[in-house]
């Protein structure tokens, strides 16, 4: 069973700049790419990687490799709930064999972290930004953090809330479920296109 774990940070003005950086820089990333799923009809996450991986490394160096596949998965993410999402007005099976809409990402979109950009240590957390790791001390439970280290890590999101308050969204599921993608697909087919994905429609 999955269940989520929300985390506001208190973050210094300074750490807001740098994480909002981060956000803008994420969003390139994405944005580079989402042209690229047009063309060919690609999202699977797997064959997005092998098509697109190498070049992105090089064109947005300062994002790091493990950053770059996570960009990869928010795109093939959003792809599923646009193209897949039966309710979505850009619904493949309706939609046909005209050409795909261009998705466009804004500043502000979310920013998916791994065990490898973001890890929790006695309370304190250390995340990826563009120029070094920040640190956070947390007010964790300790069944929370437990929960961290032991359970199935889904997926790790940065947002920012209404009030400008940045917040980190755990998903974690057990150690012996099925994978991460297939996850979220079971909850895709739920959820609305997001608010910080503008679908273009192109001639």
């Amino acid at each position: 069973m999955n269940s989520l774990l929300r985390i506001p940070l208190h973050a210094s003005p300074d750490q807001v700049e740098r994480l909002e950086a981060l956000q803008k820089g994420f969003a390139q990333v994405c944005n580079a790419l989402a042209p690229l799923v047009q063309q060919t009809r690609v999202w699977n996450r797997v064959a997005l990687h092998h098509l697109a991986y190498r070049q992105l490394r090089e064109q947005f160096p300062e994002m790091g490799s493990q950053m770059v596949c996570n960009a990869i998965y928010s795109v093939s993410r959003t792809c599923r709930l646009v193209f897949q999402q039966p309710g979505s007005p850009f619904f493949l099976g309706t939609w046909g064999n005209r050409s795909l809409p261009l998705l466009r990402f804004a500043d502000t979109c979310p920013v998916y972290f791994d065990r490898h950009t973001l890890s929790i240590k006695a309370g304190q957390l250390s995340m990826f930004t563009l120029d070094g790791r920040m640190r956070f001390q947390l007010e964790l439970r300790e069944q929370d953090e437990l929960a961290f280290h032991s359970r199935k890590l889904r997926e790790v999101v940065l947002a920012r809330r209404t009030g400008g308050i940045f917040e980190l969204s755990f998903l974690l599921g057990d150690v012996d479920g099925k994978d991460g993608d297939s996850a979220s697909s079971a909850n895709d087919s739920m959820a609305e296109i997001p608010e910080y994905v503008v679908v273009e429609e192109t001639v």
